[in-house]
């Protein structure tokens, strides 16, 4: 029996329509909508994380002195340069005495005339002792004199009135003695002070050092406390670290630490941390920690920038993913667990984190997960228990969120 030309027609664009919604449903089911999301996946393993802390720092000196006049002054001269060891009590500059030396001079002829005024008043005390002791003999004499009637009381009364007139030119003399004693001990405590002002003109080294800058030169005036010299101890440089303070759990002095200077970038120095400062930087919310090498590089310099990283102590054993594996769904941290080719959100808990990314994790809901489960590690966008889903062995740079 053979077709019209019409039903033929028909016929066939019947199969031509069926044929395109089958490709439209292909493309769709593939690419579209309803095609599963692209997933990348990890296994969970088992073992322990030795998590370790990261953070930038800067070479300082331990010990380092800041060399200045306690006076406001002239440089007169600077005897040392940047770069120079220096040794305990050695020259290192030279205030401008102005006039202290005259002051000094005057001074010294103060404390002679002052000499020679007590000597003359010890000669006046020895004057009127003896001035005393004649009066008293004399007194005696009359008095024996009064006793037998050869005297008058008149006369009596004439040498006590002798007696006590020695008698206070005596305490006179004593008392000029005194006042030239004390003129002398001020004069001397003046010159005194005047010497230890001259002294401290004299800038030297208050210990063995590095001479690390020159902050005045000669002719330069500065201000009392104003630094001329800067010193440092070469031998106890160290690095001022800073953590932040959401890594820091753990952060204590004797932690191993590798060390890596902006100067050798190939080269990781071995360290410990010193101290931790007990006041951390409220504004970049870091801690703050004082790094030691175990042997220090040659020509290090102060100021240096360095990478420093702690190691802290291993976790207990436990199972382990890669961060990125981390989600957050119905506002609980989990993980999508790929199971029977669909998905399950087993939430978690997390623990101690290592810099390349690996979490140490515990389940913290009714479900469970074991060592050899597979769970997502990256996917094209975000998932659902009911998405449809197809592992490929690494997405696309284009590919969604996680």
């Amino acid at each position: 029996m053979k077709l019209s030309s019409d039903r033929l027609r028909r016929l066939l664009l019947g199969l031509l329509a069926l044929l395109l919604l089958g490709a439209l449903a292909f493309v769709a089911l593939r690419t579209g909508p309803l095609a599963p999301v692209k997933v990348q996946v990890t296994d969970v393993t088992q073992g322990r994380v030795s998590p370790e802390v990261f953070g930038i720092g800067q070479v300082e000196a331990r010990r380092n002195w800041l060399v200045g006049p306690t006076v406001a002054g002239r440089v007169r001269s600077v005897a040392v340069d940047v770069g120079q060891t220096v040794q305990p009590g050695q020259l290192l500059a030279e205030m401008d005495p102005v006039d202290l030396d005259q002051r000094v001079a005057a001074l010294d002829a103060s404390l002679a005339r002052a000499q020679s005024a007590r000597a003359a008043t010890q000669a006046q005390v020895a004057d009127a002792q003896a001035r005393r002791a004649l009066a008293q003999a004399n007194l005696q004499r009359n008095q024996d004199l009064a006793r037998q009637s050869f005297i008058s009381a008149g006369a009596l009364e004439a040498r006590q009135q002798e007696v006590a007139s020695a008698e206070a030119g005596w305490q006179a003399a004593q008392a000029n003695a005194s006042a030239a004693a004390q003129d002398i001990s001020r004069l001397q405590a003046e010159r005194a002070a005047l010497l230890a002002q001259r002294g401290n003109l004299r800038l030297l080294a208050p210990a063995a050092a590095v001479v690390a800058s020159r902050d005045a030169e000669a002719g330069s005036t500065v201000v009392a406390g104003q630094p001329v010299l800067r010193l440092i101890d070469p031998n106890t440089l160290w690095v001022r670290l800073r953590v932040d303070q959401g890594r820091s759990a753990g952060l204590a002095p004797g932690l191993a630490a590798r060390i890596t200077l902006r100067s050798l970038p190939g080269q990781a120095l071995a360290g410990r941390v010193e101290r931790v400062e007990p006041l951390a930087d409220a504004v970049t919310e870091e801690r703050l920690a004082m790094v030691a090498f175990d042997a220090p590089p040659a020509g290090l310099s102060v100021g240096e920038m360095a990478e420093v990283t702690l190691a802290l102590p291993a976790s207990a054993e436990g199972l382990l993913l890669p961060n990125a594996a981390l989600q957050q769904h119905g506002g609980r941290t989990g993980v999508w667990r790929v199971q029977d080719g669909g998905l399950a959100f087993v939430p978690v808990n997390t623990g101690a984190q290592g810099l390349d990314g690996t979490v140490l994790i515990t389940p913290a809901g009714g479900d469970t997960l074991a060592r050899g489960d597979r769970v997502v590690l990256y996917s094209q966008s975000a998932l659902q228990p009911d998405t449809r889903i197809r592992v490929v062995e690494q997405l696309l740079p284009a590919g969604g969120a996680k």
